[in-house]
């Protein structure tokens, strides 16, 4: 049995709940925080903004006007909203790159001067006081994973070369772009001219030089592999500006390796996940000797390498480290001691972190917690003591939020599951008492990523009007260790989909859900999960697929270079899996289809291409199916613009009212729903 919110709630039908959670409230806590990178005098970070046609914004401010700041929100005094504006760069400036399509590490410094990535141009910009000035374009060419080697004075970074010249014979096919890693003059007569380092493998990652700039490690990976399936690092000697023959000290197929880093002394570190978890080991001097464990623990001290310049841990000026260790969906920031020791968790509330850097006795990160979205977080190491510095977003009473609670199911061939439920929650709303609420089912992309209990404002605009969530971490999902994520090899769209109907079994039989008002929703490889749940499960009465695939051939045969093999160990080589293909695309299996469904696509989606939801439209709508589509001019693989999130958003609570029979609270402009007066 569901208890009422709050005593004295008016009871209105589930859905129906009028919501603090406004589409310009959501919207104004949009923003999302990129990345930060800590330089001698103060901060940068980069935020994503919607309300600015989607662009990732350039952001500063000195470490005396962050403290300063943080010490007024602190005291009371102020208003978080009246802060000087921290953006550096004025649009049309969009601070990040297209390599791999997902981008990442668009931001290096020496300490002083910055180093950006620019979308428009895929060019590299050097920051002069407020100026940018171009240090390197080449047409057909993008840049990432960007990194200062100050004793040779060069800007690493890792090319993707696109150009037709490029593809090198016996390697990349003609129609696959070309990674290597290069490095780029900064200063005299050479400035902007680069030079490849490395090369001669499908993909790189991480060039990090050695603290003494003698050595030069890196990360690659190689057709079908993909980051977390197996990586190789390598190591090379820099004599008279030129690298040695490379020598590969650590993993290969079947290791995944994770941000290689060097210690104070010297020494090279590395996570791998050789035991089933991703851990942390220090390397031995000389190649083939052992690897040392730092912190064995059933916990992850990695994340998927989706995107460039990820980073779970930093070294102290004593050898010692801060850490980023995950375990059942929560992640902790703690310290190992020099040499190695125990876990040792900070006392902090946040439960999920990324992007972390150490500078001198600080730790900077982004943080996030169920009642908490993401902010800038400084903490002192030396008390513990932790300042959240912004961006300010939308303020709530206490009691506003829907607090997820991890729980555990069986789930496919009765294997726990894991994800976080939501209750429905308002302060002034409960549903009738004869009433249990409708469920939306979430499935993250990826499909090897997770999700996490931070406050996402755009779950808590359902649960504000009714509605029940479960958020899952299906298996395939990360943070639970290898054989976990391994679950999806060969299974995709069986595991994916067995884990999310047999939570709305679960849920029901417990009582917390209407298992006849069950929705499920997803984005990209998601999408595939809802659509794939449609197709072959009576579970789910509608769905909703954003830039999701429903024919796997079709996405096999048309797809960059990043994911073009991904789907070889997710499903089955192509084409000798063709049958498979075929019998997991839901877009080829429709006799049984009978729920409503709504598609949302980008129509410059590089990664899913919009024939995919086409294709789907004109088939559900041909059998006579309650279908809709929406295109969205300009968006690209993941919506942007806020306009598009709006609209995107509203056509869904739209499509949830008409299939589940209520009326929301909000004003909605209607859409065009096929087939639905006849279903």
């Amino acid at each position: 049995m569901i208890p009422s919110s709050f005593p004295g709630a008016t009871r209105l039908p589930f859905g129906s709940w009028p919501s603090s959670i406004s589409f310009a409230v959501l919207l104004s806590g949009a923003n999302k925080l990129a990345a930060l990178l800590p330089g001698i005098e103060g901060l940068w970070w980069t935020e994503s903004r919607p309300a600015e046609q989607g662009r990732t914004a350039l952001c500063w401010r000195t470490y005396a006007d962050l403290l300063s700041e943080a010490g007024m929100l602190s005291s009371g005094v102020g208003d978080p909203h009246e802060r000087a504006d921290p953006t550096l760069l004025p649009a049309p400036w969009n601070v990040r790159n297209r390599v791999h399509e997902y981008g990442g590490g668009s931001l290096a410094t020496d300490g002083t001067r910055l180093w950006f990535c620019n979308d428009a141009d895929a060019g590299i910009y050097q920051l002069d006081a407020s100026t940018p000035v171009l240090l390197r374009a080449e047409p057909g060419c993008r840049y990432a994973d960007l990194s200062w080697w100050p004793e040779a004075r060069l800007l690493l970074a890792v090319c993707e070369d696109h150009r037709a010249s490029a593809h090198r014979a016996g390697g990349a096919t003609p129609a696959e772009a070309v990674n290597y890693v290069v490095a780029i003059d900064v200063e005299g007569p050479a400035r902007g001219q680069q030079r490849t380092l490395v090369d001669g493998h499908d993909f790189f990652s991480n060039p990090c030089p050695s603290p003494d700039g003698t050595t030069l490690a890196w990360l690659s990976w190689d057709h079908p592999d993909m980051p977390w399936d197996g990586t190789t690092l390598w190591c090379a000697s820099w004599t008279n500006g030129s690298l040695s023959v490379p020598v590969a000290v650590a993993g290969g197929r079947g290791e995944s390796l994770f941000q290689p880093t060097w210690s104070p002394d010297g020494a090279l570190h590395i996570v791998s996940d050789r035991t089933g978890w991703w851990n942390l080991y220090r390397l031995a001097s000389t190649p083939g000797g052992p690897a040392i464990p730092l912190c064995p623990m059933e916990a992850e001290f990695a994340t998927p390498q989706w995107e460039f310049g990820m980073r779970s841990f930093a070294f102290l000026a004593d050898g010692g480290l801060v850490a980023i260790a995950r375990s059942d969906g929560v992640a902790q920031l703690g310290r190992i001691p020099a040499g190695g020791g125990a876990f040792a968790p900070l006392p902090l509330h946040w439960q999920d972190f990324r992007g972390l850097h150490v500078q001198g006795k600080h730790a900077w990160c982004i943080a996030g917690s169920p009642t908490e979205m993401e902010t800038l977080l400084r903490i002192d190491l030396a008390t513990g003591e932790a300042l959240t510095l912004g961006p300010p977003g939308p303020t709530y009473p206490a009691d506003a939020f829907s607090v997820p609670r991890a729980i555990r199911y069986p789930g496919s061939g009765g294997v726990t599951t894991h994800a976080f439920f939501y209750r429905p929650h308002h302060p002034d709303y409960a549903g009738p008492d004869d009433a249990r609420p409708p469920l939306i089912v979430i499935n993250h992309g990826g499909p090897t990523s997770a999700t996490s209990s931070t406050l996402r404002l755009a779950v808590q605009f359902w649960t504000s009007r009714g509605f029940a969530v479960l958020d899952v971490n299906y298996g395939g999902s990360t943070g639970h260790g290898r054989p976990y994520r391994l679950r999806l090899n060969g299974q995709w769209g069986v595991v994916d989909v067995e884990d999310a109907v047999a939570g709305v079994h679960w849920l029901a039989e417990l009582g917390e859900i209407d298992p006849e008002r069950a929705a499920i929703r997803g984005s990209s490889a998601g999408g595939f999960t809802t659509l794939a749940a449609l197709a072959f499960h009576d579970v789910f009465r509608a769905g909703v697929s954003l830039y999701g695939i429903g024919d796997l051939s079709l996405l096999a045969q048309d797809t960059h270079k990043f994911e073009s093999r991904y789907m070889d160990g997710l499903v089955a080589p192509w084409p000798a899996g063709r049958e498979l293909y075929a019998a997991r695309s839901p877009l080829l299996h429709l006799d049984g289809f009978s729920s409503a469904l709504l598609l949302l696509q980008g129509e410059e989606d590089k990664v899913v291409p919009p024939n995919q939801a086409k294709a789907m439209f004109e088939a559900v709508a041909a059998r006579g199916f309650p279908v809709a589509l929406l295109m969205f001019p300009g968006e690209q693989h993941g919506f942007r613009r806020a306009e598009t999130v709006r609209c995107a958003l509203a056509a869904e609570l739209y499509f949830y009212g008409r299939v589940f029979g209520f009326v929301p609270a909000d004003e909605l402009e209607p859409i065009a729903i096929r087939n639905l007066e006849d279903a």
